[in-house]
């Protein structure tokens, strides 16, 4: 299977071993099945085979989960910085916040998009030591959300287009970030992008976390890389909160469906860019290639649409997220 191709590459803890045993066993299955005149013991072990059948499901679903977050943190996926240098030409950065400071984890700036005049926004990542540092290991501070909506606002002066991308553990929790009021700059974010004139899409390319990720991610189209994921939580602190133990983070994976074929079900994201095999660090400019083909289909929707519908249809997207009923 190729979730345990990408395992193997990428040093997963997870093996081969269970998808093979699992086609064993489904095979055995089925010629006791077919077996004519079978007896009681015959059907006791096609119900014990059934049974194991069903485990094997189970643990090969949050394993799957757990894989695709293993690769959605690789630290040769490439970052925003990678896609704008070979998607946009013409970047030119926006810098500071006009209150405290300028954000290294948030990156802005007005590029052209075949040929389009746009603004993109996205989280940035640092892959050594020093640029890890510099980048604030990629968490936000309050003045890198003001900074983003700074931006978002000149945008929407110039009737440009808004491109998000998203690859963020959360918004940064120290206390200086508490102090210069992140949950207020966040909030802000949300009641902001919802109300912007113009055409906005989001595309989770790494890990989306938490409200660090949705403070800029309110948006038209919300697309989702195939071994990214998005949740509200991480499958280690999850596991550390419900089970006390954070080495059932494979197990929490599973319940938090935080990959994109879990939330597209749910209709949390609107569409799945695909990946190059093995995942977008085997390949960058394929990689880039598919999410500018994404970006370019997806802007092209949207620009039809007249101001008002992209407005309410925007803000009716995101009061029904997460809606759902169940049967008795």
């Amino acid at each position: 299977m190729v979730e345990n191709r990408r395992a193997k590459r990428n040093g997963s803890s997870s093996d081969a071993t269970p998808p093979h045993e699992l086609e064993r066993i489904e095979q055995q299955m089925t010629r006791l099945e077919s077996l004519d005149g079978q007896n009681d013991e015959t059907r006791q072990q096609i119900e014990d085979l059934r049974q194991r059948v069903d485990a094997l499901h189970r643990e090969l679903a949050h394993r799957e989960a757990w894989i695709k977050t293993e690769l959605a943190r690789h630290p040769q996926r490439p970052y925003f910085l990678d896609y704008v240098e070979k998607i946009f030409t013409d970047f030119s950065e926006i810098h500071g916040d006009r209150r405290f400071a300028d954000d290294p984890a948030m990156i802005c700036g007005m590029a052209r998009f075949n040929g389009e005049e746009v603004l993109v926004v996205g989280t940035q990542k640092g892959r050594d030591t020093k640029q890890k540092v510099f980048r604030n290991f990629g968490l936000p501070n309050p003045e890198g959300y003001r900074k983003a909506l700074r931006a978002m606002h000149i945008a929407e002066k110039y009737s440009r287009p808004i491109f998000t991308f998203v690859d963020v553990t959360g918004a940064n929790p120290g206390l200086g970030a508490e102090e210069r009021g992140q949950a207020e700059a966040i909030a802000l974010n949300l009641r902001e992008m919802a109300r912007l004139k113009v055409p906005i899409i989001t595309i989770i390319t790494g890990e989306g976390g938490s409200g660090g990720a949705l403070a800029i991610a309110v948006s038209d189209r919300v697309l989702m890389m195939e071994n990214a994921v998005y949740s509200v939580i991480s499958p280690e602190g999850c596991a550390s909160i419900m089970w006390r133990d954070a080495s059932k983070k494979e197990l929490a994976a599973e319940a938090l469906r935080i990959t994109a074929t879990d939330l597209r079900e749910l209709d949390c994201i609107d569409a799945i860019v695909p990946e190059p095999e093995g995942g977008a660090h085997t390949d960058h400019d394929l990689a880039a290639k598919l999410v500018s083909e994404a970006l370019q289909q997806n802007l092209s929707e949207l620009k039809s649409l007249p101001v008002k519908d992209l407005v309410q249809d925007r803000y009716t997207k995101f009061r029904k997220i997460a809606q759902f009923f169940t049967e008795q």
